[in-house]
């Protein structure tokens, strides 16, 4: 029988065991305003770096970059239509110029619900439409939050304020986490939405098997022997993570595979939790009474909030085949002539979204195949603008200010490196934890795979980047070790793991420049093309 090898995440905040070394971390940080110092200065020291990475400069440019020609002018029109109006050709020089309220007032079809045109739209309705520092400070905010729900996770699921300030660090510096941070699309939005959704996935796991324990031993005292087991309706943390799903597909729909991967990672949960409890149909109770009452509980509620964001298209007439069903369409008849017109209108522009997302294969230059999206091959050029000694401030021959969004080398490839050693440790040890990690690893890649030839690109990642940064962090808690590990193999990890991320800080520093548009030599910013692809 394979023991799992115990795991002491708390490794480097230990009560003393008479070492020198646990001595001295118990001097530094076991007293009680010590403790309470570190508890929360250093989230709050995580949290205050992540903000001036991705606040400072945010402005800069002051054009629209990439897909923000889409999201910013959706978001301006259902500001003031409720549903995305139109434009006219060459707007986005306009736009640019602070002419924003050229848009007219005719449907524009769009690919993706709402909900994340929406929140950038609050930036917005702050700032103004001129101030380019509104079109991004929205996605800033929850790329800001998103480095605080990590460390709240990290703290729950590995006990450590160390590790998660580690956690929160790696995501806060990453290049990938800051470029998706301060350009104005959806992605870091529907990584948000699932990172909640995860976290209430984790709480309800600690919450199902406390109930459970003691339904089941309720049920034994009353003299019974409960051979399935019961099933229990009131999940609050599960409900929570359904409605949160449905708000992760209402900004892009791959929210929907979250959903997925999270009930049926529930439903397997909910099965060992049954085991343990030594009910003997562990299996059949789980698939038939518990199964169905998980379905109940996140699927209607995720769909409710699916809907509701699309609440500004509901209540306004001029959306896109918002009147389909009485113009060009034909209203639904016998069984479903009782559904209203504007549920019938919206199914249908979902099922016009789902085709041409599927057949999305027009070529671009920065399109990435997802089985390389691990080792970081081609990341996405978000802009690039090249110029000459004397313009726009160039005091060099040639000047580059790009915005790339290439991750922190040595965050991205040891990321994906502990997820591969996560894979094999899962089949050998059966953590939970790790099983945990690479269900939202999973949840935000794998299917992907299915469109492998569907132009699809590298900055989708960003839906799974914390559950990798949770991997490393693993890996990172392993080599840190035990609480009764020798003083010298202590020294030695939190040695290596000091070394790793002061030259990680150091390449993050060297490569902030091509994540934020600063001016630099060309030259300068050509030392950041550590492979060909990247260019």
């Amino acid at each position: 029988m394979t023991t799992t090898p115990t795991i002491g995440f708390d490794a480097v905040v230990a009560e003393p065991t008479g070492s020198r070394l646990d001595d001295w971390w118990a001097r530094t940080l076991r007293t009680p305003l010590r403790m309470k110092l570190w508890y929360w200065g250093g989230p709050l020291a995580v949290t205050l770096l992540a903000s001036v990475l991705r606040l400072w400069d945010l402005a800069n440019p002051h054009s629209l970059v990439f897909d923000e020609t889409f999201y910013v002018k959706d978001a301006w029109t259902l500001l003031h239509l409720g549903y995305e109006g139109s434009w006219p050709d060459k707007a986005d020089l306009s736009f640019n110029d602070g002419n924003t309220n050229i848009y007219g007032t005719a449907p524009s079809f769009v690919a993706h619900p709402p909900l994340g045109k929406w929140i950038i739209a609050l930036g917005l309705a702050a700032y103004g439409a001129g101030n380019s520092f509104g079109w991004r400070v929205s996605t800033a905010v929850v790329g800001i939050l998103a480095v605080v729900v990590l460390m709240l996770i990290t703290r729950k699921l590995f006990r450590s304020t160390l590790l998660a300030v580690i956690a929160g660090f790696l995501m806060a510096i990453d290049g990938h986490a800051i470029v998706m941070s301060r350009v104005a699309i959806l992605d870091n939005s529907v990584m948000f939405f699932a990172l909640l959704a995860f976290g209430c996935i984790l709480l309800d796991r600690d919450w199902h098997a406390t109930r459970l324990a003691a339904r089941v031993a309720e049920l034994r005292d009353k003299g019974g022997e409960p051979a399935w087991g019961p099933a229990l309706w009131w999940r609050p943390w599960l409900i929570a993570a359904g409605i949160l799903c449905g708000l992760c597909a209402g900004v892009k729909w791959t929210g929907l595979y979250f959903l997925a991967f999270f009930a049926i990672y529930t439903v397997i949960v909910d099965a060992v939790a049954r085991r343990r409890v030594g009910l003997p149909f562990w299996i059949t109770g789980s698939i038939l009474k518990q199964a169905p009452a998980t379905f109940v509980v996140m699927v209607p509620v995720a769909l409710v909030s699916y809907v509701a964001t699309w609440a500004g298209w509901i209540f306004t007439k001029g959306g896109y085949d918002r009147s389909w069903a009485t113009t060009v369409g034909k209203p639904w008849s016998g069984a479903f002539a009782w559904v209203p017109h504007w549920v019938q209108n919206l199914w249908h522009y979902q099922t016009e979204m789902y085709n041409y997302s599927i057949n999305l294969h027009v070529p671009h230059p920065y399109q990435a195949n997802p089985l390389t999206w691990l080792f970081m091959i081609r990341p996405t050029s978000m802009y690039y603008e090249g110029t000459v000694y004397g313009q726009n401030g160039c005091t060099s021959s040639a000047c580059s200010s790009a915005i790339t969004s290439v991750g922190n080398p040595l965050i991205w490839w040891a990321a994906a490196a502990a997820v591969f050693y996560l894979l094999y440790r899962l089949v050998r040890y059966r953590e939970w934890r790790v099983g945990l990690i690479l269900l939202g690893v999973a949840a935000g890649y794998l299917p992907w795979l299915l469109y492998i030839n569907r132009t699809v690109f590298q900055f989708y990642t960003i839906a799974f980047e914390p559950y990798l940064i949770l991997a490393l962090t693993f890996v990172i808690a392993l080599i840190l070790g035990k609480r009764s590990d020798a003083a010298w193999r202590r020294k030695r990890g939190i040695l290596t793991v000091t070394v790793y991320l002061v030259i990680t800080a150091a390449v993050s520093v060297f490569f902030y420049s091509i994540w934020t548009a600063q001016q630099v030599p060309f030259w300068f910013w050509q030392l950041h093309i550590w492979l060909p692809s990247w260019r």
